[in-house]
């Protein structure tokens, strides 16, 4: 608590000192979940067992605005309960610490353009590409600089970043691994009436070892667009995006089509069907161009299935995907509940198997506003896996065993200062 209090005297002095009209705020979020895993991400072996877990993050968010400069400083820390010794209290410990994941300055020039430079998330569209991948307690930042035009019906912003392992004064003699060396990217919105329109180019530098003692840069690029519709009832949206460029030494060729429809029959009640294609490479192909599309930075947990058997951490650079889908909204009583069943095939053809139909997933979801700051949800998800997905993720015997996850996660937000001036 005194480290909260001397940053939020700290801005309040910051308030005091200028002209413009200030706000400044506070809020807190607590986010403990509980998970059940069996099966989850992979299939359940012979040998592999059931585990359970508490996951949590703690976050404080410190907010400071006038007429022309936004400031964001956000604080968390993430554990697993258990992790840390229940003696160990101090900050000193690495994994009993908080760090930066926001830390920001929006400025600006004039009612339309803007700059914003930090440690900021990156968040756009459905966060196919580009996600501040919420779901995962850790959550993801980029340090990167951006311009901003913004007026009625249009929006650009132009990214930028650079990483480096350390501020050394000589080159390094290894890669930089850490991340992506640097990134610009390209993002344009507009709406016409109820249809919104996106288009995105983003360019990613990664280097790797040429030669023994030569580092290279290669490029490669996403690009595309997102679109969507919201009307009274229906709404619609549709992406497509394409990569091209090199990955190390290989070139790129690999595409993204997605498409959702959905329905409200009732004022509770909302149906959406969707497909969503992802390109990928034959096992048996021995090319070395890249054809399997690669989300890069999107939050893949809220695609494919809930049991992250796809993209999250695994296959990237595998078969690619085709995923229909189903999702139900409705409520009862005060719970939203969500059913959506997902029906997975290959996209490109599996060594072992003709068959490309890997398994179906069923995601139940349901949320509860316990308080005004306290939101309760909780799910449950099972995979019905098939011979091709025992010959995809490897074991024996694997599809008839039971995969499943369950968790309950409590997300408590409470704003504890706010003044203006």
């Amino acid at each position: 608590m005194k480290l909260l209090k001397k940053i939020s005297f700290s801005l309040l002095g910051l308030i005091s000192a200028s002209t413009y009209a200030q706000e400044f705020n506070a809020d807190i979020q607590i986010r403990p979940r509980y998970e059940y895993t069996n099966g989850f991400g992979t299939l359940i072996t012979p040998t592999t067992d059931h585990t359970s877990f508490i996951g949590n993050r703690t976050r404080v968010n410190f907010n400071y605005g006038d007429s022309k400069l936004k400031l964001k400083v956000a604080l968390q820390n993430v554990r697993t309960w258990g992790a840390v010794n229940n003696l160990t209290g101090g900050i000193s410990n690495a994994t009993n610490s908080f760090v930066l994941f926001e830390g920001w300055a929006h400025y600006s020039f004039s009612d339309k353009w803007s700059t914003k430079v930090g440690r900021q998330p990156l968040s756009y569209d459905n966060q196919r590409i580009l996600g501040g991948l919420d779901w995962a307690n850790q959550g993801r930042s980029f340090d990167a600089a951006l311009i901003k035009f913004k007026d009625a019906k249009n929006q650009l912003d132009l990214g930028f970043a650079l990483n480096a392992d350390s501020e050394a004064k000589v080159a390094p003699t290894t890669p930089y691994a850490t991340d992506f060396k640097d990134m610009q990217y390209a993002w344009y919105h507009t709406n016409i009436k109820k249809l919104g329109v996106s288009f995105l180019v983003l360019n990613l530098g990664r280097e790797y070892l040429k030669a023994p003692s030569e580092i290279e840069t290669n490029y490669s690029q996403t690009f595309g667009t997102y679109a969507n519709y919201a009307g009274k009832k229906a709404s619609f949206d549709f992406s497509f995006y394409g990569q091209t460029g090199k990955i190390g030494a290989n070139k790129v060729s690999a595409y993204e089509a997605a498409a959702n429809l959905g329905y409200a029959f009732t004022p509770k009640f909302k149906a959406t069907v969707g497909y969503e294609f992802l390109s990928g490479k034959d096992q048996t192909s021995t090319s070395s161009m890249v054809k399997s599309f690669n989300p890069i930075f999107g939050t893949n947990h809220a695609f494919n299935g809930f049991m992250d058997y796809f993209y999250v951490g695994n296959h990237i650079g595998s078969v690619g995907l085709q995923d229909l889908s189903l999702k139900l909204d409705f409520p009862i009583k005060k719970v939203n509940l969500s059913v959506a069943p997902h029906i997975f095939y290959t996209a490109n053809e599996l060594a072992a198997t003709d068959d490309k139909y890997l398994g179906t997933e069923i995601d139940l979801t349901a949320t509860y506003k316990v308080y005004k700051d306290i939101t309760l949800i909780a799910g449950y998800s099972q995979m019905f896996a098939s011979d091709a997905m025992v010959a995809l993720k490897g074991g024996t015997g694997l599809k008839d065993a039971t995969n499943n996850w369950a968790y309950l996660m409590i997300n408590i937000n409470p704003q504890i200062f706010s003044t203006k001036k």
